[in-house]
């Protein structure tokens, strides 16, 4: 299935009611979709993902910054993950690569920007967002967000709305570049304010430039994350 397909899929499906057939067949792709990521991304271990711009080069300040995450994350233990393409998930995904850390790519098939990049030692392609975000966060143990752009926020405050509404706990968000996300900590505290959230929901999410401070509050919630170690089963074919 070529990506304006996959795309004209999706886009037919979010259009309205289609026919019986249709809405059947969409429902199995996306059972499909996952079963084969549960599959793929069941027996990594813990894992963060880091989430970011496509559009920053290596020589960018913010793409250094994630490659240090990305490595530090990885010499703690963690699986890397990010959504595999070029940018700011290059560098987390180079970052855990440059020390033989896990390296995950969670893909998309779009006809622009995501194109693989090459600092990963397993990758999972979706056809479908919403199958994608679904699985970064349920093997996601902390999220660090770096600077981006409209997916970039989608995931993040997706991500404040479960664990504010308590469907997942003990889970760290850390937002880097705060120069870059200024408007968004004031926005934060402007809903304070208002009482439109509640001021405990500030402690969501801390907002820091420093990598050390990063780790180190992700760090913090590393005992209450750690799951049992979940062993393949050779009659499915896992491992």
């Amino acid at each position: 299935m070529n990506n304006k397909r996959i795309l004209n899929t999706e886009t037919q499906f979010l259009s309205g009611p289609n026919s019986r057939g249709k809405e059947l067949m969409f429902m199995i792709k996306a059972f499909y979709q996952f079963l084969r990521g549960f599959r793929k991304l069941h027996f990594i271990g813990p894992c963060v993902t880091v989430f970011g711009s496509a559009r920053f080069d290596e020589n960018n300040k913010y793409y250094l910054q994630a490659r240090e995450v990305g490595r530090k994350l990885a010499e703690m233990g963690f699986a890397v993950m990010t959504g595999g393409g070029p940018g700011i998930m290059e560098a987390a995904n180079r970052g855990a690569f440059d020390v033989n850390g896990k390296s995950i790519g969670c893909t998309i098939k779009l006809p622009k920007e995501q194109v693989s990049n090459p600092y990963m030692n397993r990758v999972v392609d979706f056809d479908f967002f919403f199958v994608r975000k679904v699985l970064l966060t349920k093997y996601s143990y902390a999220f660090v967000v770096m600077p981006g752009g409209f997916g970039t926020l989608d995931e993040l405050f997706e991500t404040l709305t479960l664990i504010q509404t308590g469907i997942i706990h003990n889970f760290p968000v850390v937002i880097m570049g705060k120069s870059y996300y200024a408007d968004i900590h004031e926005m934060i505290h402007l809903m304070i304010d208002n009482k439109t959230i509640s001021p405990i929901d500030h402690e969501l999410v801390i907002f820091t430039d420093d990598t050390d401070e990063a780790i180190n509050h992700i760090r913090h919630f590393i005992h209450t994350n750690y799951k049992v170690e979940r062993k393949p089963w050779w009659l499915l074919g896992e491992g």
